[in-house]
């Protein structure tokens, strides 16, 4: 399936197929991580998210996430997971292009990384995770200020 946005300025975004890369879940402490978890586990919520050229107009998003769990320093789970999209864009500036598959591209694609890594959680017999959205335009705007290089692979 493919949806398609054609701008007033004649470019032409659309998003085919999206899938999961790579996933893994680990509850190295079970079952005796059950019996310490008397709070809920402190997070730790890692991403990244990087593109690569596939065509002419066709490039590959990826976000990655890694979602971590402790609880009294011992490791409760940890959830990884690469999401991608293939995209096509026309009629977009390298730096246009840029943006849209470190910002817009993962925005479309977190909630269903999301879905995949609380259910996965849900699964390892652990309380329900809410993972909040992620301004991606923040995290764009921050790796730039820093001069981090972020995106392609």
């Amino acid at each position: 399936m493919t949806e398609s946005n054609q701008t007033g300025t004649g470019a032409v975004v659309s998003m085919g197929i999206q899938y999961v890369k790579d996933f893994s879940f680990e509850s190295p402490n079970t079952p005796e991580i059950f019996n310490v978890i008397k709070e809920p586990p402190k997070m730790m919520l890692d991403v990244n998210v990087m593109y690569k050229q596939l065509g002419d107009a066709a490039f590959e998003s990826v976000l990655k996430l890694r979602l971590e769990a402790k609880t009294q320093n011992t490791t409760a789970f940890i959830a990884e997971i690469e999401y991608a999209g293939i995209f096509s864009l026309s009629g977009l500036s390298e730096d246009q292009k840029k943006m849209f598959l470190l910002v817009e591209a993962p925005r479309h694609l977190f909630p269903y990384a999301r879905a995949v890594i609380t259910h996965a959680v849900s699964e390892g017999g652990f309380p329900g995770v809410v993972l909040q959205p992620i301004d991606f335009m923040a995290l764009y705007a921050a790796n730039n200020a820093n001069g981090q290089t972020v995106g392609t692979a």
